[in-house]
């Protein structure tokens, strides 16, 4: 229990002169004072909490999945450290996510239970279980390409986590197109990037303008790095929420210019 808003009120309440009326009703607005700190700081631990849990499940799981098919390939390894990289993570964050990532590769690891406590962890919150699968999705297309036992796992995390198959199938679209750049170089094939595109945003080319606006800016709020933050997501991620949000823009862009849309 904090006082410190209490005891200020009080003091400020005589000290101004208005006698114990005035120190009275100066404790009553400390008190409140005190009851929004500590609200803050109990959002903050919690927080926190929730960071340091979906870090360690992160790599816990990224290594459950690289030895889906019962071994681990040193492409798969190049591709974990990759996600480290592209994530900018510190000399001691990588230490602990390969730390974590050899515990996920062990026979003993419980990947349900580990599933099972992300859940809880991030219950009330989607938007952050959609970021841990985007997360499985881009380890394991730069590892194996998804193939074989691998797929049929992540299909198995992303409905635990309370992904559909369509929001599984919109992830990999748009993290395939990470490795280009919409439109270029000239003589690229258009066309496949506009399909792709469609499936960032969630739409179809039958869809009015309008939709695909209202799709656009509700990609663009799911994967915003300050709200992401505030719902517990580790600064150790939002490198990853920031490419996606690039993402989101740059297909919308292209929608837009083949459509001749004003908006």
């Amino acid at each position: 229990m904090k006082y410190t808003g209490k005891v200020a009120g009080g003091v400020l309440g005589l000290v101004l002169g208005f006698g114990p009326i005035g120190a009275a009703l100066g404790v009553l607005i400390g008190h409140q004072f005190d009851v929004y700190a500590e609200q803050r700081s109990g959002r903050a631990t919690h927080s926190a909490a929730i960071g340091e849990q979906f870090f360690r499940a992160t790599f816990r799981v990224m290594g459950c999945l690289a030895k889906a098919d019962g071994r681990v390939s040193e492409q798969e390894i190049a591709a974990a450290r990759g996600v480290m990289t592209q994530l900018r993570l510190s000399a001691a964050q990588v230490r602990s996510a390969i730390e974590y990532f050899t515990e996920g590769k062990q026979p003993q690891f419980d990947l349900q239970a580990e599933l099972a406590e992300l859940n809880r962890a991030c219950l009330g919150r989607p938007h952050l279980k959609r970021v841990f699968v985007e997360l499985q999705v881009r380890a394991a297309l730069a590892g194996n390409d998804l193939e074989g036992p691998v797929r049929r796992m992540l299909r198995s995390i992303a409905a635990r986590l309370g992904l559909s198959g369509l929001e599984l199938a919109q992830i990999e679209a748009a993290l395939r197109i990470q490795a280009h750049a919409f439109g270029q170089p000239p003589g690229r094939d258009t066309a496949q990037d506009l399909e792709r595109a469609y499936s960032v945003l969630g739409v179809s080319p039958g869809d009015s303008d309008r939709d695909i606006v209202k799709a656009y800016r509700r990609q663009l709020s799911r994967n915003h790095p300050d709200k992401l933050k505030a719902n517990g997501l580790p600064d150790s991620m939002l490198e990853h929420a920031k490419q996606r949000t690039q993402q989101v823009i740059e297909a919308f862009e292209l929608i837009r210019a083949r459509r001749g849309m004003k908006t």
